[in-house]
């Protein structure tokens, strides 16, 4: 078991260092990561940044588990810890997991809410995950192959190499290209992590202490008011409770709510919420028509379409209902909303991800491709981990024009009758940008 000691000084930055146990590779590809996170200072800067917020919570269950310290920086390669990232393979949160596992793990999935992003479960789901790879194939750099690639590639990988009696130690496996980089990125942020100023980098400090605390509720609640109640930005909040998918937090039945605030926080929301007598739901569901007109459906409650859209992840280009399920602002001389029957359409959530894989032809450039799909040149090589060069037959994953709007973090607020108090009251935050952009493979 491997356990890093509490910084003397108070820096996780340290007590990362001093956990650190996996072994070097003996590989270029490390030289060229390095190099990568060593032209990006402000990346780097931003990177550790976001990770205030999440780092020591990681670091404790590393530890916890008796893992090296160097997992609890894989979310950097994953995510740049950026709990809004989405993949164009529909991963999403800063451990990146697709839909099929995060529920495998007990991430819940549904209209309301993502479980893959929420900070405590996706992590406790993959160190729950990278765990039991270790288990099944005896050392961390298979085990985060097959975290990277799915364990079944590995796994016929090492049977390809048993028959040809070859080696099946990480090394000697052939993996995709960006497999075959997963581990390399990986030991280059160690590396620099271990000695930034090497690298002309700089970190952001973080404490070796808590960040956040959890905080039960038992009532529905706005996202704009629980901030509010709290005392912080609505980023800071979506920041720590990136799961919520609509501007209201509904109660589980069974559980109730648990929140993530900043430790100086918890005290200010509990006392807030007491006493106050303000409404905390503004929100009601409404059962619209099929084929009923979203434009017409956002007068009728004072918002505009746009504000409709976002509230209920609508793609720009929805112009009628399917028949389901919305959330619309309750006017004021309303009773506060039943949630119990809230039926959302699938079609709902689909609608919030879009994305085309496309094969380059003969004569295709970066230029022409992007104008193809109304996107911008650096938008297409973020999306495809900064590739400059192109060759017949490769494949390019595009992220469409709208998607890339609705598959921001939208928290719209509204407590209105009117479509002028709404737009003073509301506006659309925009809590996080993704994708982000990675290295190079």
């Amino acid at each position: 078991m491997i356990v890093a000691p509490e910084s003397p000084n108070g820096d996780l930055w340290q007590r990362i260092r001093t956990g650190y146990a996996m072994k070097d590779l003996n590989s270029p590809l490390i030289k060229r990561h390095e190099k990568w996170y060593a032209n990006h200072p402000d990346y780097v800067l931003r990177m550790s940044e976001r990770a205030q917020h999440y780092l020591f919570y990681i670091m404790e269950e590393v530890d916890r588990r008796g893992m090296p310290s160097e997992i609890a920086l894989l979310p950097v390669i994953e995510s740049a810890f950026n709990p809004g990232a989405n993949s164009i393979a529909s991963a999403s949160g800063i451990w990146q997991f697709i839909p099929s596992t995060g529920k495998h793990f007990g991430m819940e999935q549904n209209w309301w809410h993502d479980g893959r992003r929420d900070i405590i479960g996706a992590t406790n789901g993959a160190l729950d995950y990278l765990q039991k790879l270790h288990d099944q194939f005896g050392d961390w750099e298979l085990a985060l192959a097959a975290y990277n690639w799915g364990e079944n590639g590995v796994t016929r990988a090492q049977a390809y190499n048993r028959k040809h009696h070859k080696p099946t130690d990480y090394s000697h496996l052939r993996m995709p290209r960006e497999t075959r980089n997963y581990v390399p990125k990986l030991l280059a942020v160690k590396n620099i992590i271990a000695d930034p100023a090497r690298f002309g980098l700089q970190l952001s400090k973080i404490p070796d202490e808590p960040y956040f605390a959890t905080v039960a509720t038992s009532q529905h609640i706005d996202v704009k008011v629980a901030a509010e109640l709290a005392g912080i930005s609505m980023d800071e909040f979506i920041a720590l409770n990136p799961g919520h998918n609509r501007p209201v937090i509904l109660q589980d039945k069974d559980n109730g709510n648990v929140l993530l605030l900043p430790v100086d926080k918890v005290d200010t929301f509990r006392t807030n919420l007491a006493k106050t007598n303000q409404r905390l739901v503004s929100w009601q569901p409404y059962e619209s028509k099929k084929g009923e007109s979203f434009d017409k459906i956002a007068t009728h409650f004072g918002m505009t379409l746009a504000e409709l859209r976002s509230a209920n992840g609508l793609s720009k280009y929805a112009q009628e209902s399917n028949g389901q399920t919305l959330l619309v602002p309750i006017p004021d001389d309303q009773p506060a909303a039943d949630f119990a029957a809230f039926n959302m359409h699938p079609s709902a959530v689909a609608e919030m991800y879009g994305a085309v894989r496309y094969t380059v032809r003969k004569g295709d450039t970066i230029s022409t491709i992007a104008r193809r799909f109304h996107v911008s040149q650096m938008q297409l090589r973020e999306a495809n981990h900064g590739v400059s060069r192109l060759h017949v037959g490769q494949h390019f994953n595009i992220v469409l024009a709208d998607h890339r709007s609705d598959r921001r973090r939208h928290v719209a607020t509204a407590r209105t009758k009117t479509r002028t108090s709404l737009r003073k009251a509301s506006s659309v935050k925009v809590a996080y940008n993704v994708p982000q952009s990675k290295q190079p493979n």
